[in-house]
């Protein structure tokens, strides 16, 4: 019996070696993880390096008093004076970056929900935020009151420590969400060629002459379409640890952050991998045996990628944490886990659900597939 496996996994893993498509398809999504890490901390680092010169145009509606100018040069805002409609060009043509109008004591900035909007809006709340405590000094003033004793009667000091750098939160999770794709798509294109391609060329019949069980066969095809997953997902943390080595060094906005994940956390990530690809594999087989045809077995497990991804996305999007439940739910316990070893956060009792819950499941779902493969209807293509 181990012989059969040994010869039918041989098989598989050559034609998957020789089918440039799949062999194509397993190793280029890996390849996007650097090429998208170094494109997102250009863009993170531009964000957060924004110069004033790009959002300090303001448009004003209204005559400002001296003390606004002060407030002005103090914040480094370059004022524009001029009316509503003409500021309203102005800022359609890109010339400023917001303006603001007044009526009575209301003041209303305008402008479109955009990066340099945004930080333009900053801004002239800032400006807003001085002007107004002046106001009130000088009210206070007026009415022969200690303007310190009202507007200095509260304190408020901050002493929050930044734990996590955020730009290297969000790169190893969009890294992650990228090793996940490498792994589902590797397993979705072995399978389309291992099971529904061998169905439509006919040569899953010549197998079947041969002294071989069903069992064998499938057993066979899952180790083979595990490894190429593996294999996939091996390259993609290598290419994810090339790539974080990189971006310590030549991004400002990784210095003084622990970009690059323990050698305990690199090992658990191998492990998981191993164990995400025995599963989404199996899934994968179980679905593309109920199609009888190439283009077929492609439509049916592309929502497969989706089911895998898709969890990945929630639980980034969400924040959710990896809790005894979550740790049972097939696919999002992989990916809170996941994210809990990236941030260094890893729970032995989780872990060990996780895995055992996988397990389970890869064991039913292989169940499945050799059961299926002991009628007709699935192992022929007529």
């Amino acid at each position: 019996m181990k012989s059969n496996i040994f010869k039918i996994l041989k098989k598989e893993l050559r034609e998957t070696i020789r089918d440039k498509k799949s062999l194509m398809m397993m190793l280029l999504m890996p390849f996007i993880i650097p090429a998208f890490a170094i494109g997102m901390s250009f863009f993170y680092e531009a964000m957060s390096d924004t110069p004033i010169e790009n959002y300090n145009k303001l448009g004003f509606a209204y005559e400002v008093t001296d003390a606004e100018k002060l407030i002005f040069e103090e914040l480094q805002i370059e004022p524009v004076y001029d009316n509503v409609d003409s500021l309203k060009e102005q800022y359609e043509k890109g010339e400023i970056n917001l303006y603001i109008t007044r009526e009575d004591k209301t003041y209303t900035l305008h402008g479109d929900y955009d990066e340099s909007t945004q930080m333009a809006d900053a801004l002239a709340m800032s400006y807003l935020e001085a002007y107004k405590v002046y106001l009130q000094s000088e009210y206070l003033v007026e009415q022969e009151i200690n303007p310190l004793e009202v507007i200095d009667i509260l304190r408020v000091q901050e002493d929050i420590t930044m734990k996590k750098n955020p730009f290297v939160e969000m790169i190893t999770q969009e890294c992650f969400m990228f090793l996940i794709m490498a792994l589902a798509m590797a397993a979705v294109y072995t399978t389309t060629d291992s099971i529904a391609g061998e169905k439509e060329k006919g040569t899953l019949e010549t197998l079947l002459t041969f002294p071989v069980k069903s069992k064998d066969i499938i057993l066979g095809k899952f180790l083979s379409i595990s490894i190429s997953s593996i294999v996939a997902g091996l390259l993609s943390i290598v290419l994810m640890l090339g790539s974080l080595f990189y971006l310590d060094g030549a991004f400002t906005i990784y210095e003084d952050a622990n970009i690059i994940p323990s050698f305990q956390t690199i090992c658990y990530m191998i492990f998981m991998v191993v164990i995400y690809s025995f599963f989404i594999s199996g899934l994968c087989i179980a679905v593309a045996s109920k199609t009888k045809t190439y283009k077929e077995a492609q439509s049916a497990l592309t929502p497969v990628s989706f089911i895998a991804f898709i969890p990945s996305l929630i639980a980034t999007l969400m924040g959710l944490k990896t809790t005894t439940v979550f740790s049972l739910i097939p696919f999002l316990n992989i990916s809170l886990l996941f994210n809990d070893m990236i941030a260094g956060n890893i729970n032995l009792i989780n872990l060990a659900l996780g895995t055992f819950s996988s397990l389970i499941f890869i064991v039913i779902v292989l169940s499945i597939i050799i059961k299926q493969y002991k009628s007709e209807k699935v192992l022929f293509s007529n």
